[in-house]
Order: C-alpha cells, then sequence, then structure tokens
C-alpha cells in the first residue's frame, strides 16, 4: 500500500496521459486502491510501480468499456422517437364512447341467434367449436352468424382515419 501512496500521482498522470481524462484517472485509482486492499498480492511483488501501473491499465480498460457501453446505450435512447401518450384526450374519449354506443345498439339489433354467437364469440370469447356445442348447430353456422354480426358492425362504424 506503501507503493501506491508513493507513486499515486505518477500513476494518475499515466492514466491521464492514456485516456484523455484527469477526473477518470482518478476515478480509476480509487478502484486500483479497493482493489489493492481486497486482493492484496500472493507473491512478494519485486517492481511495485510496474505491478500497480498493470492493474491499473487494466481497470481503466474495464472502466471506459463500461462508460462506453453506457454512452452508446443513452445515444441510442435519444434517437428513440416520444412514447405515444398513454392518456387519451377528452376528444378522443367521447369519440370511443360514441363508437361503443353505436357498436351496442347494432349487437342489440342483431337476429337473437345472431346476436347470441356474436356475444359469446367476440364478447365472452367462448371458442367458436363450443359455441356450436353449445348452441347445438354447425360450426359453418356459427361463422355465418359472426360474418353477419362484423358485417352489420362494420357497416355502422366510420372507417378508420388512415393517418
Amino acid at each position: 500500500m506503501s507503493a501506491l501512496l508513493h507513486h499515486y500521482d505518477e500513476l494518475v498522470d499515466h492514466l491521464r496521459r492514456r485516456f484523455g481524462d484527469r477526473s477518470f484517472a482518478r476515478d480509476v485509482m480509487q478502484d486500483v486502491c479497493v482493489h489493492v486492499l481486497e486482493r492484496s498480492p500472493r507473491t512478494a511483488v519485486h517492481t511495485p510501480l510496474a505491478f500497480l501501473r498493470r492493474i491499473s491499465t487494466h481497470l481503466a480498460i474495464d472502466r471506459y468499456r463500461v462508460e462506453a457501453g453506457r454512452r452508446a446505450h443513452v445515444e441510442s435512447m435519444a434517437e428513440l422517437p416520444e412514447p405515444a401518450s398513454h392518456h387519451p384526450t377528452e376528444e378522443e374519449r367521447l369519440g370511443a364512447r360514441q363508437e361503443l354506443d353505436v357498436l351496442i345498439d347494432v349487437i342489440e339489433n342483431l337476429p337473437p341467434r345472431c346476436r347470441e354467437v356474436f356475444i359469446m364469440h367476440k364478447i365472452h370469447q367462448v371458442p367458436q367449436a363450443e359455441v356450436a356445442q353449445r348452441l347445438n348447430i354447425s360450426r359453418q353456422m356459427v361463422e355465418k352468424h359472426l360474418k353477419a354480426g362484423m358485417t352489420a358492425c362494420r357497416a355502422r362504424l366510420p372507417s378508420p382515419d388512415p393517418r
């Protein structure tokens, strides 16, 4: 540890020259201090400055890679479009409510069997085969009723705005 204190400024200058930033070099030297305190060498170090340079260079490279990855991530996030608002405007809410009222009216005015099939499958999400079985009708008849219900709904709703 005394070698670290003795060569601290020299090691900071070495890292600053190599990586171009004095505060980065000081941050790395903090990591070096922690590293040396936590993992003291198992064998005697004959050239402490070379040993500390090697540790500081490796830790600096690791830190540089992590920071470069973070910068790249932040830059890529800056290129993303702004997220759409998750809160509909009052106008959008009113339009949705009006469409819902139209759909309710259309479904209520379907022929009874068609309405029953449509509600079971589209609203309660009962599979077509099960609808056919429950109502004792063919699967083709279920499809026919669903097609009629969808056609009625589409006829009464405004076509989507192609923006």
